[in-house]
């Protein structure tokens, strides 16, 4: 379709080979609506006005030499940035529109207020310029956008005020670093049918993991209202993971995480006045509301899937949700322009060498670590008192920051989340950020020393003191294959993406138990009798921390089920061995509401944990659910992968007590593909290995157990530390002979613990003796697959 006039571009005309035209956002907008909309992506329509609409513009007001003047004096440093900005900002809104551009914006609007059966549509004024957006270089919020706009004066004003933003003091700044020439770059205006999420909400998706490139995923953040709060980090949003590679089978939910934000205020249409937007306050009801049903998660992640899939690259989204019609929209897309551009053959990997006090946590932005003295600036009026390589603290950033955020070592924010501004420049500059804190300009006074941690997972850490680390980078390229299974050992979910680069094929250890105690944090027996809790303080715990699920169990099963999908995800379609919860009694006992259910025990190490509890009518019902979220992550969210292993089964008939208990509760041992592992921990999985191999598919030796109960030393005790050693001639002895048995019943051998890593010369051993899969800390992959590489060789 052709459009010949020269000035207004309808969305419906427009395609991505008109970036030149009418900017990058609104070319993207039209490729949409053209291409994508049979796909059912609904894109709100609109016009564009053009580049040359721009340049006449510029010609009817003899703006040219006007604007060039006062760069000239900034050039020549006879006036300051500020002052330039505002007086070419001035120009702008006092110059007038030539007739026949007027006419024909106005035109174009009341053609899209009848489109859509209204006399004065609201629409969206948003800017888009030609030299923005480039894949090599794009800083948040370059230019405005205004919201809630009805009537020709709204819009004609708010063309004007667009084509004033393309010279904010940020824009002139940046345009200077990066060489562009001013008068060289043009600004397109798109006006598009607003969609009334003012009623219901808005936010962004990303289609990869925004901090550490995981092209598997995509990110939607989400708040109530119109979405800009969202991208100015006014809010700390919901945020959620969905797995891309599960979204085409249409039985799946791959929804991997769900976390709530505290969505303190949703902006809303002004009625009345000046301003065409306001910020309220959210209700109660509202906070504790996800923005999103799992169907419209996973509807949206299906779109940003096929964006992504149009495009051939990452893509950087801004969706809403019409509160009118519950329809979803995509507003905006664009290019990734960070985790996009690196290498994707090289790893760096931070590591905190010593500890400290933890002070604060947000939302970890990216995976370094910084360490240095706070400047706390609450305004933007202050930022000229910022001292370099400090990290800054302020309540949230926008784009007059970015002058001093690019001098910062990290940067501290009270609200924001995974795609605020302040996250989305950091990951530009390179630098941490750990957002969304709450109270860090409270907490954090001017000088104070700090350490802020972005390599833990999800959550990032800030320490009081300048704590040591190290920084190591890796070159995946000259990382060996080795014949003998690599793994990794995951505990907690939220660094599980961390590590998606590294050479290794699969979890060979996921431990249940730690998402237990970090996330669910509730015994499983107080939330299956909570009636019968008499402790009330862990009643009150509980209450608030269900709160939302009318049926308490279901905390449990959902939020274990999804801890469990993100560390499978990570290294799907690899297999993903996951323990089922190893406990003492004593540590169960430490759960919310656990001491209730718990006995004491004088030696809780060889007393009532693992294999032995599930068949128990004093835990049984609990294990019931530890069953469910197993068949949650591979039926509902479609992850397969994920294999089971029984701890500490002592018999071949405690065995087959569990293996029918299991059945039960919906998982039974070789349907739909399951497959069951057992720890090799205790001398009688050595010696009855052939019975064991009857009733397993494999074994994974759990090193410091097995070591421990061969020699009989306590390996918490340091008056025995010297006689414990996994490398003693008993303990590879029985390693050997379980290897032989379960290679004779072709049943596979891992080993998770951390010898390998500590000891060359028993990894040596293991190599020697067959080994199938080793499983290792992820700091400890890299230096062992070559290891093993070389050994592999000597064989």
């Amino acid at each position: 379709m052709t459009n010949p006039n020269p000035y207004i571009r309808k969305f419906q005309t427009l395609d991505s080979n008109d970036v030149s035209i009418v900017g990058g956002k609104n070319a993207s907008l039209g490729e949409m609506i053209q291409t994508l909309q049979e796909r059912g992506i609904r894109v709100p329509d609109g016009f564009a006005t053009t580049a040359d609409a721009y340049r006449r513009f510029l010609d009817a007001n003899d703006l040219v030499d006007q604007i060039q003047g006062e760069l000239d004096k900034l050039h020549e440093e006879r006036k300051p940035l500020d002052k330039v900005g505002k007086a070419i900002r001035r120009l702008f809104c006092n110059a007038e529109f030539p007739d026949d551009i007027e006419t024909e914006i106005c035109k174009a609007y009341h053609e899209l207020s009848q489109q859509y059966n209204t006399e004065e549509v609201d629409v969206a004024a948003r800017s888009s310029a030609t030299a923005e957006d480039l894949p090599e270089a794009s800083f948040a919020g370059q230019q405005e956008t205004f919201l809630n706009l009805t009537g020709d004066d709204e819009v004609l004003d708010a063309c004007r005020k667009c084509y004033a933003s393309l010279f904010t003091d940020r824009a002139i700044s940046y345009r200077e670093t990066q060489g562009f020439d001013h008068m060289k770059v043009a600004l397109s205006v798109g006006v598009q049918k607003m969609v009334r999420s003012d009623k219901a909400s808005a936010g962004v998706a990303f289609s990869l993991d925004t901090d550490t490139g995981f092209p598997h995923v995509v990110l939607i953040d989400g708040a109530w209202g119109l979405g800009e709060n969202v991208v100015s980090g006014s809010v700390t949003p919901d945020e959620f993971r969905v797995f891309k590679p599960l979204l085409d089978d249409p039985n799946l939910k791959p929804i991997l995480e769900k976390k709530r934000g505290t969505k303190e205020r949703k902006l809303i249409y002004a009625k009345g006045g000046s301003q065409t937007t306001r910020n309220i306050e959210t209700t109660k009801s509202e906070r504790d509301r996800f923005v999103l049903e799992d169907e419209e998660i996973v509807e949206l992640a299906r779109w940003v899937k096929s964006i992504e899939s149009h495009y051939d690259k990452p893509m950087d989204i801004e969706w809403a949700k019409d509160g009118e019609t519950d329809e979803l929209y995509i507003v905006q897309a664009r290019p990734e322009t960070v985790q996009s551009q690196k290498a994707a053959e090289s790893l760096k990997t931070y590591q905190l060498k010593e500890d400290g006090e933890t002070l604060l946590s947000g939302v970890s932005i990216g995976d370094a670590i910084a360490a240095g003295k706070v400047c706390c600036i609450q305004e933007a009026e202050e930022i000229d008192r910022f001292e370099d390589d400090s990290i800054l603290v302020t309540g949230m950033t926008d784009p007059d920051w970015v002058p001093v955020m690019k001098h910062a070592k990290a940067i501290v924010t009270d609200r924001g989340g995974r795609t605020c501004h302040a996250a989305i420049v950091s990951r530009e500059l390179g630098i941490p950020a750990i957002v969304g804190t709450g109270n860090a300009t409270d907490r954090l006074d001017d000088g104070r020393e700090i350490t802020t941690s972005c390599a833990e997972g999800d959550r990032g850490y800030i320490y009081e003191g300048c704590l040591d680390f190290e920084a190591e980078e890796v070159d995946l390229d000259e990382i060996p294959q080795t014949e003998t299974q690599i793994m990794t050992n995951i505990a907690s979910p939220d660094a599980a993406f961390r590590w998606w680069k590294l050479p290794t094929e699969g979890i060979g250890l996921a431990r249940m138990e730690f998402i237990v105690n970090n996330i669910v944090k509730i015994h499983p027996m107080a939330l299956v009798k909570f009636d019968e809790l008499e402790d009330e303080a862990a009643r009150k715990q509980i209450e608030e921390l269900t709160r939302g699920y009318p049926d308490k169990t279901e905390y449990f099963v959902e939020r274990l089920a999804r801890g469990i999908a993100k560390i499978a995800a990570a290294q799907y379609p690899h297999p993903a061995i996951v323990r089922m919860s190893d406990f003492k009694t004593n540590e169960y006992a430490d759960l919310i509401g656990g001491a209730q259910f718990e006995p004491e025990e004088a030696n809780p190490m060889l007393g009532f944990r693992g294999a032995s509890r599930y068949y128990s009518d004093r835990y049984r019902e609990g294990f019931a659910l530890e069953c469910r979220a197993i068949e949650r992550v591979r039926e509902s969210i479609g992850l397969d992968n994920v294999l089971v292993m029984i701890p500490f089964c002592r018999t071949p008939e405690e065995a087959d007590r569990v293996l029918e208990v299991m059945a039960e509760n919906g998982l039974k041992r070789g349907e739909k593909g399951l497959q069951v592992y057992v720890m090799c921990e205790i001398p009688a999985n050595v010696e009855l290995a052939d019975e064991f191999c009857q009733r397993f598919d494999g074994f994974s030796i759990g090193s410091n157990d097995l070591t421990q109960l061969v020699l009989g030393v306590d390996r918490d005790s340091s008056e025995l530390a010297h006689l414990f050693d996994e490398r003693h001639p008993a303990v590879k002895r029985n390693v050997r002979r379980l290897i032989e048995t379960a290679h004779q019943f072709d049943r596979k051998v891992g080993i998770c613990g951390q010898a390998p890593s500590d000891y060359p010369d028993f990894a040596a051993f293991l190599v020697s003796v067959g080994i199938d899969s080793i499983s290792l800390n992820p700091d400890s992959v890299v230096a062992v697959k070559q290891r093993v590489a070389r050994m592999e060789k000597q064989r």
